[in-house]
């Protein structure tokens, strides 16, 4: 069984406990219109292009079967209708300017990947998280990950936008040790603007995630003029106030980094000119939250 990984990134601080790495499996069934991470959406390889590396030597002109590589007004250009996602001119781009993302895995190459920091993980109580893209689009490769890292004693999180059917998800959830799932918009309309998709059975599966006995994380990104505003995160944080098995509500700062993904991929970045929250707005959100009574972090 083998998925498409974006990208195994060791010594993560911000996906759960402790010391991780983190899987980022390719293919979402969201489109936020946000997403730090473009490059994880579409669900097949895809070329990208960062045009600052390019050195100009012209093999990728040369080797494209569809023409898709071109010169205008002096710029290297990308057609993205001929281009068929080939890879075979990143293969030869000695530059790497060019970069096929998505690089289909087997669950042993994976564990091969993750385990050579199992030391790190025991010493600080980390482990391996699953993220995306979307985790549950890749169901069972992502159920024999799990049961092969617990094999190798390596503790398993997931973090996943609950945008399934909850007995479907539950056959992934039920065997990791942390579950963090994303609530980013509690209006039922400005989610389907912003995400594509109605926010209902999120909701629902929220509810039913305590009957699993397994902790879980519930997170907002601060995305300014979509999420932020305080009647959100207020409507939020009243809504699993009181779960069980709920550690905390953390809300996510808005992370601007994505913004170079989007140009290697030629995609419009809707938030280009956003950045973070300052502190008096993050003051103003940790006074509403103590006010309500919930446990929380802002990362």
């Amino acid at each position: 069984m083998k998925a498409l990984i974006t990208d195994i990134q060791r010594f993560s601080l911000s996906d759960g406990d402790g010391i991780r790495t983190t899987v980022f499996f390719k293919g979402c069934n969201m489109k936020c219109t946000w997403c730090h991470n473009p490059e994880t959406i579409n669900a097949g390889s895809e070329l990208m292009f960062y045009k600052l590396k390019c050195i100009g030597c012209g093999k990728c002109f040369e080797t494209c079967p569809n023409g898709a590589h071109s010169l205008e007004n002096g710029t290297h250009i990308i057609d993205r209708n001929k281009c068929v996602n080939c890879g075979k001119c990143a293969e030869i781009c000695y530059a790497e300017a060019l970069v096929m993302c998505g690089k289909e895995m087997s669950v042993d190459e994976v564990v091969a990947e993750v385990k050579q920091d199992k030391a790190y993980y025991d010493e600080s109580n980390g482990g391996v998280t699953l993220s995306g893209g979307e985790v549950l689009c890749h169901k069972d490769f992502a159920k024999e990950l799990t049961e092969a890292c617990h094999k190798e004693g390596i503790k398993v999180a997931t973090e996943t936008n609950l945008c399934f059917a909850f007995d479907y998800a539950k056959e992934l959830l039920e065997k990791v040790d942390l579950i963090m799932c994303d609530l980013k918009i509690f209006d039922d309309n400005a989610h389907m603007l912003h995400t594509g998709v109605s926010n209902k059975t999120i909701i629902e599966n929220i509810k039913k995630l305590d009957s699993l006995n397994i902790p879980f994380i519930v997170r907002t990104p601060l995305i300014p003029n979509a999420t932020d505003s305080m009647e959100n995160i207020e409507s939020i944080a009243n809504f699993i106030k009181g779960m069980k098995n709920l550690r905390r509500y953390e809300i996510l700062n808005f992370n601007p980094l994505g913004e170079g993904k989007y140009k290697g991929l030629d995609r419009e970045n809707k938030f280009e000119s956003a950045r973070p929250a300052d502190e008096s707005s993050l003051s103003n959100i940790k006074s509403k939250l103590d006010e309500i009574g919930i446990n929380y972090k802002i990362v």
